[in-house]
């Protein structure tokens, strides 16, 4: 970045001379590869950045695109639009953070710096036919599932899905952050599933006793210290607690399966995502047989075991 903005670049001069949707996309995508900013917190180019934050600065339906591409703003939309455009290049804040929004499967979720920015590979998974599907599935009847767990829920949104997935179900969410839980309690809220969630504030299985669950989800915090220390710089906008994963990523993950098959009914199983540890975690327990699943985007970074399988776990 130069030290100093070019006259173009001042928010006041982009709004006065970008007058549609169109404009404000190029202009976008052309000021974030200048700056060479990083992405991954919900979008994945510049091109897609410039669209959410666009039509999410704009209200308008985030995968509706088409029909407002030439639509011609107000001066006050405009000028909103340069000056959050402008933000996001000059403090590298995630574009979730300066519209306060992120979506998972399409439902839109509450954030702030409080909680990571929600992108877990577990919301594809749960939407997918593993889940009540006609051929393979994890879970062949979801209204057949009672009890739900989700360990480090931060923004509460996979909590959210999983309500949405098994509707008959209970679900405990939980989460080291008292921050990040008063996130996830406006989230909850906002939701329509209050009477089916419960927030809990504690360190894993801590604050949950002895209670059993049909399922288990975690997105815990999977970063090695290697990779914490190359962090890009939006990245360090996000909590380090939801992020730090210990010296391999992996410290959090091994607590979880240590204690999981306590907490599992006997035909229940634990949904996890750890990143990129594939071979450091199947180097660690050679003896269990990791069933590993697809996503669109992914492979080997999310895995599913039952509950007998986790028994063997010390």
């Amino acid at each position: 970045m130069p030290d100093q903005i070019s006259a173009e670049h001042i928010p006041a001069t982009a709004a006065a001379e970008l007058l549609t949707v169109r404009d404000l996309i190029r202009y976008a995508v052309s000021r974030f590869n200048e700056a060479d900013l990083d992405y991954g917190q919900g979008t994945t180019t510049a091109y897609d950045e410039a669209v959410f934050m666009v039509l999410e600065g704009l209200r308008l339906p985030i995968d509706q695109l088409d029909p407002y591409l030439d639509a011609r703003l107000t001066t006050a939309e405009r000028k909103a639009l340069a000056e959050l455009l402008h933000a996001r290049v000059t403090t590298r804040r995630p574009a979730s953070y300066l519209l306060k929004k992120a979506y998972i499967q399409g439902i839109p979720f509450y954030v702030d710096e409080r909680v990571l920015i929600p992108r877990s590979f577990i919301g594809e998974l749960l939407f997918s036919d593993l889940f009540g599907g006609d051929d393979f599935t994890l879970v062949e009847d979801p209204t057949s599932v009672e009890r739900v767990l989700d360990l480090c829920t931060g923004s509460g949104c996979l909590a959210i899905l999983a309500a949405r997935i098994f509707p008959e179900a209970q679900v405990d969410a939980v989460d080291l952050s008292a921050d990040a839980l008063e996130v996830a309690k406006r989230n909850v809220a906002d939701s329509g599933y209050e009477d089916r969630i419960t927030l809990h504030q504690g360190d894993l299985f801590a604050p949950l006793k002895t209670r059993k669950y049909d399922v288990i989800i975690t997105n815990p915090p999977y970063v090695d210290a290697e990779a914490m220390d190359l962090l890009p710089e939006e990245f360090r906008h996000e909590p380090e607690l939801a992020l730090a994963g210990g010296k391999d990523g992996l410290d959090i993950v091994r607590r979880i399966l240590k204690e999981a098959a306590k907490h599992l009914t006997p035909e229940g199983g634990l949904l996890c995502e750890i990143g990129t540890g594939r071979e450091v975690l199947e180097a660690y327990y050679p003896e269990i047989d990791f069933l590993w699943l697809e996503t669109a985007n992914s492979f080997g970074e999310v895995f599913w075991l039952t509950r007998d399988q986790l028994k063997g776990i010390k």
